[in-house]
């Protein structure tokens, strides 16, 4: 019986033919979107450069988001840097989470231990910043927070790091475990206050969480507040002397001579004939008062944001002229 090898149908030819026309398809569609996909990030690219030679400070790094926007604007310059008091942006928001206020409350009572007062000795010869406390005082979660984020305690924020977590090492852990949730790839808490120069971020990655805590409005209210009263420590006042100027509504600042003078900021100003919020951050900002460095950076910023730049540098607020309400005013143009 003889064998004879079917016939190759046409089917199979044209299925051939078929698979080598959409592979000729796909390559002349790559070749077509390679140029469109260029274009596209040389637009982008552009648009970062235009926004780099018109806005971002002169020094260190810097980052915002306006209103409606989902894209945190970054200038040059990102890399992991130290923080300073910034970091307790992360103390709060965390204490926070855990911990929730209404706007009318207190809180639990967190009572101050020898051991806190001799941590606190121990700062206040290190230089860093700290209110006045007594073995056997209570604070409120609300007084603990207001002495965070208002003259920038660092032994109150191992106490609330105590408090909340039970320990410092764990909270610092739940510091770096929000970070990532959050989608901050470029930061790493070592400790709750951001004296530790170990603690670093960018400007980009603190934006994101500072608009995470400004959706918290206990920690809203606090840091636009001017000055609170402290069983101890008596009246502290906030380290924002931009507050009520120029639309700023908070949120806190920082300084060590690591991380040279910092500002997460947020401040409402008449863009384009809307009220927009411009949420930022600048970092190493260079200077004598460190402080004074990083706001008068982050007013220069919002001002050239709005299309409104200043020539001269104007003198801050004088951090006598106080006011212990919340603030909440937007620049008109």
């Amino acid at each position: 019986m003889t064998y004879r090898e079917p016939a190759r149908t046409p089917t199979r030819r044209i299925r051939g033919r078929n698979l080598r026309v959409v592979g000729l398809l796909v390559v002349a569609i790559a070749a077509i979107a390679s140029p469109i996909d260029a274009l596209r990030r040389e637009h982008r690219g552009a648009l970062a450069e235009a926004v780099s030679s018109t806005v971002w400070p002169a020094h260190g790094q810097a980052a915002f988001v306006q209103t409606g926007q989902s894209q945190v604007q970054a200038g040059p310059n990102q890399h992991a840097a130290p923080i300073a008091s910034v970091a307790k942006v992360m103390t709060a928001y965390l204490v926070l989470r855990d911990h929730p206020l209404r706007p009318d409350e207190g809180g639990p009572t967190i009572t101050l231990t020898e051991a806190d007062v001799a941590d606190t000795d121990r700062r206040r010869r290190q230089q860093e910043s700290v209110v006045s406390i007594a073995a056997g005082e209570r604070l409120t979660e609300r007084q603990a927070l207001q002495a965070l984020l208002l003259p920038s305690a660092n032994n109150i924020a191992a106490v609330l790091a105590r408090w909340d977590a039970g320990s410092a090492d764990r909270f610092i852990a739940r510091m770096n475990a929000a970070a990532r949730w959050l989608g901050m790839t470029h930061t790493r808490y070592t400790d709750p206050s951001g004296f530790d120069g170990a603690t670093v971020s960018t400007a980009a990655d603190q934006v994101r969480l500072v608009g995470r805590a400004m959706r918290l409005p206990v920690f809203a209210s606090i840091v636009a507040t001017r000055s609170a009263g402290l069983p101890v420590a008596g009246t502290v006042h906030n380290t924002n002397t931009l507050l009520g100027h120029d639309g700023f509504v908070g949120v806190k600042t920082g300084s060590t001579g690591a991380a040279g003078g910092c500002f997460a900021f947020r401040a409402t100003r008449w863009i384009d004939g809307k009220r927009t919020t411009v949420t930022g951050v600048v970092l190493g900002q260079p200077g004598h008062d460190k402080i004074a460095a990083g706001l008068v950076a982050a007013d220069a910023m919002v001002d050239r944001i709005a299309g409104h730049p200043r020539r001269e540098v104007r003198a801050l607020p004088d951090l006598r002229q106080r006011n212990p309400g919340p603030m909440n005013y937007a620049k008109a143009p």
